[in-house]
C-alpha cells in the first residue's frame, strides 16, 4: 500500500476539527517515514527479492517497532501529543493519530505477512499484494473515492486538487511499472522520503484553498 494511505488523511480532512491536509498527510505515512530512518540506522531492515509478491519485490522481513500494531499505536500517540504541544484541539489531534493508526491496517490488507502485534510472532497480513487484479484497484479507488470527499467538502474541484491527484497517481504508477530497485541501499530510503515529501508538498498546496468550514457531505 502506498498512496492507499493518505485515502484516510483525506477522508479525516472533511472534519471541522481536522488538522491541515498536509499534517494528515505526514500521520499518514509516519511510521513509513520512521521506517526508512530506521533502515539507514541498522534499526530494522528490508531486502529485494525479484518476484516475491506479484506487486512488491521488497521482502519487509524486520520491522519490529514501525510496523507492529503497538509500535504503530505508540508512533500515533506521539503525534496526537506533538499536535496538542502545537495547540491543536484535543479532537484534531485524536483525528491525526488515528490517521496513524490506519497504516497499519491498510499495510495489513496487502502486506504478505510480516506485520506483527508487538514486534515478535505471530506474522500478520492477507496477502493481497499477490493479487494485483485486486490489490491495484482497490488502491486506486479508495484513494481517488477519498479524494472525492475530499475535494466536495473543501471548495470543489479546485486545480491544486485536481494535481493532487495527478501527482498521487504518478507516484502510484511509477512505483508500480517504473524500473525496479535491484539492491536495498540507502538509495531507497531517500527515494522514498521524496515521495512522501512530493505528495505532502501537493497537499499543502490543495489546502491552501479550503474554505475555512467544510460542506459536510450528507
Amino acid at each position: 500500500m502506498f498512496i492507499g494511505h493518505f485515502a484516510p488523511a483525506l477522508v479525516a480532512a472533511v472534519h471541522p476539527q481536522s488538522p491541515k491536509l498536509p499534517i494528515l498527510f505526514v500521520a499518514a505515512q509516519l511510521v513509513d517515514w520512521a521506517f526508512f530512518g530506521f533502515v539507514l540506522a541498522g534499526i530494522e531492515a528490508f531486502r529485494i527479492v525479484p518476484g516475491f509478491s506479484e506487486v512488491s519485490s521488497l521482502d519487509l522481513f524486520h520491522m519490529p517497532y514501525t510496523h507492529s500494531l503497538a509500535g504503530t499505536i505508540a508512533f500515533a500517540a506521539m503525534f496526537g501529543m506533538a499536535l496538542t504541544f502545537a495547540n491543536v484541539s484535543g479532537k484534531g489531534a485524536a483525528i491525526g493519530a488515528g490517521v496513524v493508526v490506519s497504516h497499519w491496517f491498510l499495510d495489513w490488507l496487502v502486506h504478505t505477512p510480516d506485520l506483527t502485534l508487538a514486534g515478535s510472532e505471530p506474522k500478520l497480513g492477507l496477502g493481497l499484494w499477490d493479487h494485483a487484479v485486486i490489490e491495484r484497484p482497490l488502491e486506486i479507488g479508495i484513494t481517488l473515492g477519498a479524494l472525492w470527499l475530499y475535494a466536495r467538502a473543501r471548495g470543489g474541484w479546485r486545480m491544486p486538487v485536481i494535481v493532487l491527484g495527478l501527482v498521487l497517481l504518478v507516484l502510484q504508477l511509477v512505483d508500480w511499472f517504473g524500473a525496479k530497485p535491484e539492491v536495498a541501499d540507502a538509495s531507497m530510503s531517500y527515494l522514498a522520503w521524496a515521495a512522501f515529501g512530493v505528495a505532502t508538498l501537493a497537499a499543502w498546496w490543495a489546502a491552501r484553498g479550503e474554505p475555512h468550514q467544510p460542506n459536510l457531505p450528507g
